[in-house]
């Protein structure tokens, strides 16, 4: 008996039900070990054996040596690796062997490290981790927005190993660095955890932030080494040094231990109901998930559920409860949501919950894929594809921590990508992970920095190259706005507002949005501002551990949403209008009378409806009318320019046009992420036939964010390899006049309305065939 088959059945339907698109097998891994160094201080290696690691992995002796020997260092490997240790070690050994020497003087003078993570969630679960080891010299605490005011003061002038993310190094450590000047002037090694998830406009703001970190330590007189965990990526090495602005050394062979894990390809069958323009409708990617993590739970196997959105993780939790009480009455209670936007002590109870084993399952928003040391999980399941193959590898790399063998499932949602995944799982196992994408000299990022910079310390003539080609145009610019003051020493910052409240590091524009409850006040969580048309309008459907609330009245001038408690059988989609202009065009090339173009656009967007629709099938119950200000948008785009001529000698009538570039279009905005390092909410798209700055047929994809983000020039770069990928999908799919899984587009603003499938794959037929080396493309 094949190892899946004792394993497949804990999905429910039998050994192999028909939602079974293929079952892949990772075989099981094992370790290869290494002495421990003479370097490192026979304490604190007495210190990790207490704790049962008598023989560290190779590979994290290969890390802990680069950065012990004063290197930069990445450390990329798979989940569950041991990345910790290999960070740890050197910075440990650091602070331990010189706070001994401390013990003989009255002012400390020994090493100090700064520990950096994407979420509150991990700082925390490492700081659990160091105090395990009960090494009486380290004196490690988190510094977040959570931290006490009268605990800062003591963290900045004792603490030797500060457990940080970058909004509080943005907003709390740099801003008022003569605080911390003791803690700066010692400073050895700053540690980045979860590299990778360092990409789009985030990660060049980070990438931004490190350089002024390092101006920072470099004014106080230290030189910090820099040691990156992350998972694995296909170029580490490039992607950390971009990340530092240093060069750097990369280890990436995984010596670790694992379970072999059972990953099962699965696609939600086709229901009779039909959606927009009459095609047959999958059951929703929530609904099916929610049923596998009640079978699952069912059967008593710790299981965590990922999906990409807050009100995913909400939605199946509350259906997977609702399931299991049929079940028993002491199930429902043992399943929860988990995602950002709660409060502190939620999450904090959530994640004591999990470790316990108190909690069988959760449905959790990325916020636990990173390396919180949750053991003993012994099945995942994947709603929808999180963006990318190395994100994937993440969240399955969550269950079998312990040795064991594990359960994943992949679970297919309604977009293009997805039903292209589930049948062609080449496309996820045979080939690399994806690099990191991101730009720190996109102006809209590095212009914020450059001000926050100069606030600091003014810049200097000398410090330009440290923020890149781009900066002394930008140094300039800001001048001439006003921002900065020009002396023979360098830029100062003269503005009245604060510098750093310029730069928003996760999102474009705005501050957060508080969500209140209207009849009490109290605050239930917060959401970025961006989202808050889309998520939290009037009338919207916000969910928060399970209790469902109506938008009352979105105030984004106050910054807030009140919200009542409700219960419907419903959720809300908002819909936008957009509009694209051609601002410049920076890359051309012809594709024999067609042209791939990418450049710089103005996008404008209104939102300008909401549908309200059925949890479990989809089905459109209404739609309301919104009068919300538009947005304009200065980002970078792709776009394919068309003769008509082509068109119409491949048989498709002027007529069919739109409805041809409209599918296409949505395809293509589906597919992106197979070559890019983004989701579809993180790009765009607009088609014409006719538009104004082109004067042909014309479909554009544009990255959502100021100034892009990379992904549309990804998209430029890898073409044919994306439209290719686009084609085929469209024309693998059963139906007969486009759904969701082919040309629909959930976010579409003219409700998926004219939409051509087959007019689609023709156009797309058009693009290769005219693309050099077609002959290679198309089949």
């Amino acid at each position: 008996m094949a190892l899946h088959d004792s394993l497949i059945p804990l999905l429910g339907g039998g050994a192999e039900p028909e939602q079974l698109m293929h079952v892949h097998q990772i075989p099981a891994r094992r370790a290869v070990t290494a002495p421990w160094p003479r370097w490192a201080h026979p304490d604190v290696v007495a210190a990790y054996r207490n704790l049962g690691i008598q023989e560290p992995w190779a590979h994290q002796m290969e890390a802990a040596e680069a950065a012990h020997s004063g290197s930069h260092t990445i450390i990329a490997t798979g989940t569950a690796s041991g990345k910790s240790l290999a960070y740890q070690l050197p910075v440990l050994d650091a602070i331990h062997r010189t706070s001994l020497d401390d013990r003989a003087t009255l002012e400390p003078s020994g090493a100090v490290a700064l520990y950096l993570a994407p979420t509150k969630a991990l700082a925390a679960d490492q700081l659990a981790a160091v105090n395990s080891l009960k090494l009486p010299t380290v004196r490690a605490e988190t510094y977040d927005g959570d931290t006490d005011t009268g605990a800062r003061r003591w963290i900045r002038d004792h603490a030797n190993l500060v457990l940080a993310n970058p909004d509080m190094l943005h907003f709390g450590v740099l801003p008022n660095h003569t605080w911390w000047a003791r803690f700066f002037r010692r400073l050895k090694y700053v540690i980045i955890d979860e590299a990778h998830s360092y990409r789009g406009v985030f990660g060049s703001n980070v990438a931004n932030l490190m350089r002024r970190l390092r101006r920072i330590c470099r004014y106080y007189g230290s030189d910090p080494v820099f040691i990156g965990a992350s998972a694995t990526s296909a170029d580490p090495e490039q992607s950390f040094s971009r990340l530092i602005g240093a060069p750097v050394t990369a280890v990436t062979e995984d010596r670790s231990p694992h379970g072999s894990t059972t990953v099962a390809l699965w696609e939600p069958q086709l229901t009779e109901l039909k959606g927009e323009n009459g095609a047959r409708s999958r059951r929703t990617v929530v609904a099916e998930t929610a049923d596998l993590l009640a079978n699952l739970v069912a059967a008593q196997v710790r299981t965590i559920a990922f999906i990409k959105s807050r009100r995913g993780a909400e939605t199946i939790s509350t259906i997977t409860r609702r399931l299991l009480d049929e079940v028993h009455p002491s199930l429902p209670g043992r399943v929860a949501a988990y995602r950002s936007g709660y409060l502190p002590e939620e999450r904090r109870e959530l994640e004591r919950r999990l470790r316990s084993g108190e909690l069988l399952g959760i449905a959790s928003t990325s916020a636990l894929e990173l390396g919180i040391d949750i053991s003993g999980l012994d099945a995942v399941l994947v709603a929808g594809w999180p963006g990318t193959r190395a994100s994937l590898f993440q969240q399955i790399g969550r269950a079998g921590r312990s040795g064991q063998d594990a359960l994943a499932a992949f679970v297919a949602s309604d977009d293009p990508l997805d039903t292209y995944l589930v049948h062609h799982p080449e496309a996820i196992f045979d080939i690399s992970v994806e690099a990191t994408v991101f730009d720190p000299s996109n102006p809209y990022v590095l212009g914020p920095h450059l001000c926050a910079a100069a606030a600091e310390l003014p810049v200097t003539p000398d410090e330009r190259e440290l923020f890149g080609p781009a900066a002394a145009g930008l140094l300039d610019q800001l001048v001439a706005q006003g921002y900065l003051r020009k002396r023979p020493s360098g830029w100062f910052w003269t503005h009245p507002e604060s510098a750093a409240s310029m730069v928003n590091l996760r999102a474009a524009g705005g501050g957060p949005i508080n969500i209140v409850e209207s009849e009490t006040g109290t605050l239930l969580g917060t959401m970025d501002s961006p989202q808050a048309q889309y998520q939290a309008h009037t009338g919207a459907i916000y969910v928060h551990q399970g209790t469902t609330y109506l938008v009352d009245e979105l105030n984004e001038a106050d910054h807030c949403a009140m919200v009542t408690r409700t219960n419907p059988e419903f959720y809300t989609q908002a819909r936008d209008i957009t509009q694209v202009a051609v601002l410049e065009t920076e890359r051309t090339e012809e594709w024999n009378g067609i042209q791939a173009c990418f450049g710089t656009v103005k996008v404008t967007t209104q939102v300008v409806s909401y549908q309200r629709k059925a949890l479990i099938s989809n089905e459109i119950l209404g739609e309301e009318p919104l009068e919300l200000e538009a947005k304009e948008l200065f980002t970078k785009a792709v776009w394919f320019v068309i003769d008509e001529k082509f068109l119409v000698s491949a048989g498709l009538a002027p007529a069919d046009f739109p409805g041809s570039l409209h599918a296409a279009e949505h395809a293509s905005i589906g597919m992106l992420p197979l070559v890019a390092t983004s989701d579809r909410w993180d790009i765009g798209g607009v088609s014409t036939a006719l538009h104004a700055d082109t004067e042909k047929p014309t479909i554009f994809v544009y990255d959502g964010h100021p100034g892009g983000a990379g992904f549309a020039e990804r998209g430029y770069e890898a073409a044919r390899t994306w439209l290719t990928a686009t084609r085929d999908a469209i024309r693998a799919c059963e139906c007969e006049g486009g759904c969701p899984s082919c040309v629909q587009s959930p976010k579409c603003g003219n409700k998926n309305n004219p939409l051509d499938k087959k007019g689609a794959v023709t156009l797309l037929n058009v693009l290769l065939e005219h693309a050099p080396d077609a002959l290679a493309l198309t089949s």
